[in-house]
């Protein structure tokens, strides 16, 4: 259940703009061509849906184990949905190229579907055996990756693949 150009030059770095933006943007409606827009459409929020067979068993671990608060819950004689806040949502759209080398550095070879979730948290070592000891398989430990994060790679409930990924160690000062 859901709810109702970039310029630079030489000195300076290329900082993207929106396409059209506007002081007090109106809302775009469904009877107006692109052409007709002035203002693109905001997004206010993301949320992955996840069906699960095991709908008590996957709230127990994304809730009540990985610690995400419950913002609402429904129940009717036609099912039960529980959403959950994970923070701040990002969309990452990967090539597959980019992919394939993600999976490299997390796991050491390709393992992902076409969708993963990442969840960034304090610790992906030790969140990574907590969720292990609630059922999750773990396919990586945490690993440093280039992009300096540790990250580790599990199976979750409701066939979800997990990315945890925190902070990577700072270097000591030499």
């Amino acid at each position: 259940m859901t709810d109702p150009s970039s310029t630079a030059t030489d000195a300076s770095p290329i900082v993207p703009k929106p396409l059209r933006a506007a002081a007090n943007p109106s809302p775009v409606t469904a009877d107006q061509s692109p052409a007709d827009r002035d203002v693109l459409p905001t997004v206010r929020e993301m949320r992955l849906v996840v069906t699960a067979d095991d709908h008590d068993a996957a709230v127990h671990f994304y809730r009540d184990v990985l610690g995400l608060p419950e913002r609402a819950s429904y129940s009717s004689p036609d099912g039960q949905v529980v959403i959950l806040e994970a923070g701040r949502a990002t969309l990452e759209i990967a090539d597959r190229a980019q992919a394939e080398f993600i999976d490299r550095v997390e796991v050491g070879r390709r393992v992902a579907g076409h969708i993963r979730v990442a969840f960034e948290v304090a610790d992906s070592a030790a969140t990574a055996r907590v969720l292990a000891e609630a059922g999750a398989e773990i396919l990586a430990e945490a690993t440093a990756t280039p992009w300096s994060t540790m990250n580790a790679r599990l199976n979750g409930p409701a066939g979800l693949q997990l990315t945890l990924f925190s902070d990577a160690p700072s270097a000591p000062d030499a």
